[in-house]
Parts: C-alpha cells; sequence; structure tokens
C-alpha cells in the first residue's frame, strides 16, 4: 500500500470512529499530496508523497515558534498536536549526535576546509539525511564543523 493509500485509509478510519481532530489533520495531508500529484499531472511516488508530508511538519513547527513567540500557546499546542498525527507517517529522526556524526563524515569526505565549502558538504549529507533530520539543524552543525576545521588549519 503506498503512502498516499495509507493516509486516505487512516482517515477514512477516523471518520468511523469519530476522532475529528486526526480526520481533520490527515484530510489536510491527502489534500496537499492530491495537490502535488496533480501539479505534477501523475501520481506521486512514496517519496515524493513523503516529501510533500515532511513540508506539512516543516510548516507547522515554523508555525508553532512564530505562535510561541506571540504567547498564542493555544495555537501552538494545535499544531503539535497535528505534527503528532502526521509523525509515524515520516521516517524515525535522526538524534543530534547522528547528524554530527554524518557531518563529520562529510566534511572528511569532501575535504572541506573552510566554510566556503557548505555547498560542497551539504551536496554530500542532504541526500542521507533527507526527511530524516531537520534543514536548520544539518545547516548549523555543518557550519560549526567546518568553524572548527578552518581554525584547526
Amino acid at each position: 500500500m503506498s503512502l498516499s493509500e495509507q493516509l486516505q485509509a487512516d482517515m477514512k478510519t477516523a471518520m468511523r470512529e469519530g476522532d475529528a481532530h486526526r480526520r481533520d489533520t490527515l484530510r489536510m495531508a491527502v489534500a496537499a499530496v492530491q495537490s502535488a500529484a496533480k501539479d505534477k499531472r501523475a501520481d506521486l511516488t512514496d517519496e515524493e508523497a513523503l516529501a510533500v508530508l515532511t513540508r506539512q511538519v516543516k510548516t507547522r513547527r515554523e508555525s508553532i515558534k512564530a505562535y510561541r513567540d506571540a504567547g498564542r500557546d493555544d495555537l501552538a499546542d494545535k499544531e503539535q498536536s497535528e505534527i503528532d498525527v502526521l509523525s509515524p507517517y515520516l521516517p524515525e529522526q535522526l538524534g543530534e549526535d547522528e547528524v554530527r556524526a554524518l557531518v563529520a563524515e562529510a566534511v572528511s569526505a569532501t575535504g572541506a576546509s573552510s566554510p566556503k565549502d557548505i555547498g560542497r558538504v551539504m551536496g554530500v549529507l542532504m541526500p542521507k539525511v533527507k526527511g530524516r533530520a531537520d534543514g536548520a539543524l544539518v545547516n548549523r552543525l555543518v557550519n560549526e564543523e567546518l568553524a572548527k576545521v578552518a581554525s584547526a588549519s
């Protein structure tokens, strides 16, 4: 069963169970996947559908930060509960230590020696962490590692 089919099946189950919050969250996710498929003019692969879900979660994380900064914890909590519904469909997220190890590996593999080499490092690293780590975290860790390498040389 594809990811799109799984989302639709789970949405139907939530409808039958009367779980309005889960139903509505999955309905938004299904709509986003269908919209992306319509834009592509073809069915999405699981990887493409996963990219759509990842964007949905990223948007909600950004909204949580904005709502918390504005003192709207009620809206931030709602966004977090939607992330909780969507998270089981995403691959397991890498921890900071795991990402840090992959960053060090990518820096040594590319021979990067200064912050100017960030593009090469990210080019090697992003396929390994795509969908499994927050891009802002990866960027921060790459910059830290490149700063360490530059100061050591």
